[in-house]
């Protein structure tokens, strides 16, 4: 036997939700290295800084390795090692006390950032453990621009590398830090010649190459869509043939947007009315071109309606279903993602699914979640019934949902917490039975990423300690509640279960890898547009049936200079937040090599406004808004507007104790956010950046 022989195993990596292809290269059965694939059709071997360090996350020796339960009061750190039976009889004997005491409304159901196919299942145990509770950062992450597509032209649409883009606009969105693919394509299409359009009030390294910045005022993206809106039918630079073929409700949105012009709209977003003019220029004139949007335009409360101008934009340009614009693409493999029938959707009786908590928020129909902020409520004030107990999957939410303070007070006061993570957490420190989760290198699965049409494998190759994949941790756990019948005898039959509208096992899938959808270029001259008018509809009217705006409307937002003038003058800056390349939104902080790239929380401040303040490099100073303050070391930059401040995210420090709850309260944003103001009317999307905020020095 050849003891130096190297082996390489091609899987996925499942960090974040980009869902790289990965190479591991093993040597007697060990993962010793990881680089990206080149044959993966969709990040083509590129690999970001958290994937390269995956074995660091494999074998950091805080990983956790074996189910734990609480040993004295909550918080106070004390553990106790127990094995899987205990801790799954622990975990199902909470749960049906929960249910038999306060019915199944009683539990709610909780996961953070996509974890691909392990959400899922999550989905799935709920709805067969019967609860309509279950939530996610569905309201602000992704789902709002994926539920405005819908609601406009019927489909989640892609951009088209392929065949040259002429004009590629960015919308809130910083690729360089969140999706290295579309960065990378970005890069090499600009250096054929292709014009790029940033909005962004952030600097990045898109807005250095950019040909327009725009630097709109955090949250007022609505607006500034609007606003180019406004100017492509003014100075009739839309697509005039497909307008009147393919559109309904373009008379009524030429009306509506007569007050978005360019002037009225720089007196909101403080982009200049001839930038405005400038960039609608560009991208209409440039086709095909296509609109790259992103997160940064979905925390506030026109989450939904600046997507909804986004997808207008797309539309009446013309560049729907063009080569090198925004494209259709068939499922992959015939693999439906989200899958009804799947996820037992059906389980739940239909008067029990309209009494889950964020019912009475009137958000639109089609979403299923429940607002975090109404879980809050319901825990700390039994309203609109008590929530008494949490099963809480690979979320930090101390750290990412809003008002933390009031979250960690409902946390504390619940009956019975789970958390199921891979690292001892904040949030997992409050629980009452902590399970040790695998990462992707531990377990086989078929991942599929909402943002690119691909299927890919995900296999095997270690183990550590006694943990487990969430799938096998759900399976279980259905097992003990009693629910056989939607039990699998192991984790394959589920994946075969996925793969079978393909035609192959998963056995069978390990050879082939990847599955990728096929482009339908203009697929709605054939079919139409999956609408109820079969076109794309610039003025809904299903959302009008619903009670909503059936035009995108630009509200401002509470807590700005413009809405409370007054509050203003005590806190006077505009406070936003960006996501780091190395860190997945909380996660991140215990692996050294990306902890050296950035080990402090980081507040960017504009020069001028820092000399006003009496603010130098490097100083530590304080975050305030009404709600508290937090502490970020201070970095003087010029790429800002002097009005705005750019607030480090997600922050906890894994080097401190339990007891502290790692400092879950020194730097953390969400200390300074609310989860009370109002909140989007659709999606339910909670004000996270945009708010006024005033910043000073630490004594």
């Amino acid at each position: 036997m050849d003891i130096n022989r190297t082996e390489t195993t091609r899987s996925s990596c499942r960090i974040c939700y980009n869902t790289c292809g990965v190479l591991i290269y093993l040597q007697q059965g060990i993962p010793f290295k990881i680089e990206g694939d080149p044959s993966n059709p969709m990040s083509k071997g590129i690999l970001c800084p958290k994937g390269y360090a995956s074995l660091e996350y494999l074998n950091h020796p805080e990983r956790l390795r074996y189910p734990l339960k609480r040993s004295g009061k909550r918080g106070e750190g004390g553990w106790a090692r127990v094995s899987w039976g205990e801790a799954l009889d622990m975990v199902a004997g909470g749960l049906e006390r929960a249910k038999e005491r306060y019915g199944p409304l009683s539990i709610v159901f909780i996961r953070g950032a996509s974890k691909g196919l392990s959400d899922d299942l999550l989905a799935r145990f709920t709805n067969i453990f019967g609860s309509p509770n279950i939530t996610s950062p569905a309201p602000y992450c992704f789902v709002p621009g994926a539920r405005a597509a819908q609601l406009t032209y019927g489909y989640y649409s892609y951009a088209d590398y392929d065949f040259g883009p002429k004009v590629i606009l960015v919308w809130g969105v910083n690729p360089s830090s969140t999706n290295p693919y579309d960065y990378e394509e970005i890069k090499k299409a600009k250096t054929r010649g292709t014009k790029l359009i940033v909005v962004d009030p952030l600097p990045n390294e898109l807005t250095k190459m950019a040909d327009i910045w725009m630097r709109p005022r955090p949250g007022t993206d609505a607006a500034l869509g609007l606003g180019m809106i406004n100017v492509l039918i003014r100075e009739n630079l839309y697509d005039d043939g497909f307008v009147r073929q393919w559109t309904v409700g373009f008379d009524q949105l030429s009306d509506h947007v007569n007050e978005s012009s360019p002037e009225n709209v720089e007196e909101i977003s403080w982009v200049s009315a001839e930038m405005i003019r400038q960039a609608a220029r560009m991208y209409a004139l440039g086709k095909p071109g296509l609109i790259l949007a992103g997160n940064g335009i979905e925390t506030n409360v026109n989450s939904f309606q600046a997507c909804r101008s986004i997808a207008i934009l797309r539309s009446i340009s013309g560049n729907l279903g063009l080569p090198g614009g925004e494209v259709k693409y068939g499922l992959p493999g015939g693999l439906i993602r989200g899958d009804p029938i799947f996820l037992c959707q059906e389980n739940i009786p239909h008067e029990i699914r309209e009494q889950r908590l964020s019912k009475r928020d009137g958000l639109l129909p089609i979403n299923y979640y429940v607002l975090p902020q109404s879980i809050i409520e319901a825990i700390l004030e039994d309203d609109p019934y008590p929530v008494r107990a949490a099963y809480i999957q690979a979320a930090n939410i101390i750290t990412q949902w809003p008002n933390a303070n009031q979250t960690h007070k409902a946390m504390k006061k619940l009956d019975f917490v789970v958390v199921a993570d891979q690292f001892m957490t904040p949030t997992a420190a409050l629980a009452d039975v902590v399970l040790p989760v695998t990462t992707y290198l531990e377990f086989d699965s078929i991942e599929q990423p909402w943002h690119f049409p691909i299927a890919s494998i995900q296999q095997k190759v270690a183990q550590v300690g006694e943990c487990w994949p969430d799938g096998k941790i759900l399976n279980e756990l259905l097992r003990k509640l009693g629910f056989h019948h939607y039990v699998w005898e192991d984790m394959n039959q589920c994946l075969d279960s996925i793969l079978r509208p393909a035609g192959i096992t998963f056995e069978e899938f390990r050879k082939i890898g990847v599955l990728v959808g096929q482009k339908r270029y203009r697929h709605y001259e054939k079919e139409g547009f999956e609408t109820p008018s079969k076109k794309v509809e610039l003025y809904s009217n299903q959302l009008e049936e619903w009670g909503f705006d059936p035009l995108p409307a630009y509200c401002e937002l509470p807590e700005t200079p413009y809405s409370e003038p007054e509050m203003a003058k005590e806190y006077p800056l505009i406070m936003t937040s960006k996501k780091a390349d190395v860190y997945r939104h909380s996660g991140g902080r215990q692996i050294p090599s990306l902890r050296s790239k950035r080990p402090e929380p980081v507040v960017n401040i504009h020069c001028e406004m820092a000399r006003r303040l009496n603010i130098e490099e490097g100083d530590w100073v304080f975050v305030a808004t009404r709600r508290g303050r937090i502490k970020q070391r201070a970095h003087l930059v010029d790429s800002l507007d002097p009005r705005t401040v750019d607030v480090d995210y997600a922050w906890w420090f894994p080097e401190m104790d339990i007891p502290t709850l790692y400092g879950w309260d020194q730097a953390n944003i969400n200390v300074l956010t609310d989860d009370k103001s109002s909140s989007n009317r659709e999606m339910g999307s909670p004000n996270m950046r945009g708010i006024c905020c005033k910043v000073y020095k630490a004594g």
